[in-house]
């Protein structure tokens, strides 16, 4: 005979409150989304022409194609050093430190706390660093080091906390069978904890995307393709960020908008296919 919980065992009022609580932050958080996105797009979309995407930027087209360009290189080199740095660093916290250690408990408190400093701090540092110091200059190398810093936090958990969801058991299995620690790791313990690593890169990837104030310290402004990675350049977002600060290219900035949130939402789809890939395949 079937049976309804919810009829023999009422929810008492605090548990009723919570839910509802719980609906509504979710609805509300949606409807932001919506609205958010929805104005970018009905601002951006009829301002998106085929003299934005002129290989060379003028005050005339406010072309975004040399911002597109240095947005996805600044990515691509940040990611680069960033990822394979966080990883590594996250293998070892979780798989050969030891739990419990002090020194991987310190280093946690540390990656939280950076993760937490604003970007332009970072960016204040990169100029010092690698413009002042090191003599790089307003550059995409300098660029992609800021980000790199600031973005190895975020991996590093991720990554590590991906690799704790692990079972033990498929440690102790594969212990069991004779296996060594590095075989284990890479072999038993890594293509399960794929996509959690893949989703600490994924926000690693919108954070370089949207960042603003850490590059215009550390990579410049200046709208231009880059000669090579000691060239000065704009990302997309610094670009539509100067459009609207200007003040004389607004429709524009909103075009810029659409397309950064097309770039976004196109890096996100192509990882979650890449991890639901890594899921099935493990």
């Amino acid at each position: 005979m079937k049976t309804h919980h919810s009829a023999r065992f009422p929810a008492k009022p605090f548990s009723l409150f919570l839910r509802s609580l719980v609906y509504a932050a979710a609805g509300i958080t949606i409807l932001i989304i919506i609205f958010i996105s929805a104005y970018i797009l009905i601002k951006g979309i009829p301002n998106i022409s085929l003299k934005l995407f002129s290989p060379v930027y003028t005050s005339e087209n406010s072309s975004l194609l040399p911002a597109l360009i240095n947005t996805v290189i600044m990515t691509f080199l940040s990611l680069l050093i960033a990822a394979p740095l966080g990883i590594f660093a996250a293998i070892y916290l979780a798989e050969y430190a030891g739990r419990g250690n002090k020194l991987v408990r310190a280093v946690r408190l540390a990656a939280e706390t950076l993760a937490g400093i604003p970007s332009i701090v970072y960016g204040l540092f990169g100029m010092l660093l690698f413009v002042i110091r090191l003599h790089w200059g307003y550059s995409l190398l300098a660029g992609s080091f800021t980000l790199t810093i600031m973005i190895l936090p975020l991996i590093m958990r991720t990554a590590e906390e991906a690799l704790l969801s692990v079972p033990d058991m498929y440690r102790e299995g594969s212990f069991g069978l004779g296996a060594g620690r590095l075989r284990t790791v890479f072999a038993v313990v890594l293509p399960p904890a794929a996509p959690g690593i893949l989703g600490g890169i994924i926000l690693a990837s919108g954070r370089i995307i949207g960042e603003t104030a850490a590059l215009i310290f550390t990579a410049g402004t200046v709208a231009r393709l880059p000669e090579n990675l000691f060239s000065s350049g704009r990302t997309l977002a610094v670009h539509a960020y100067s459009l609207a600060s200007e003040g004389l290219h607004i429709n524009e900035a909103y075009a810029a908008a659409v397309i950064l949130l097309a770039l976004a939402a196109l890096i996100n789809t192509l990882s979650y296919m890449l991890a639901k890939k890594l899921m099935v395949s493990t």
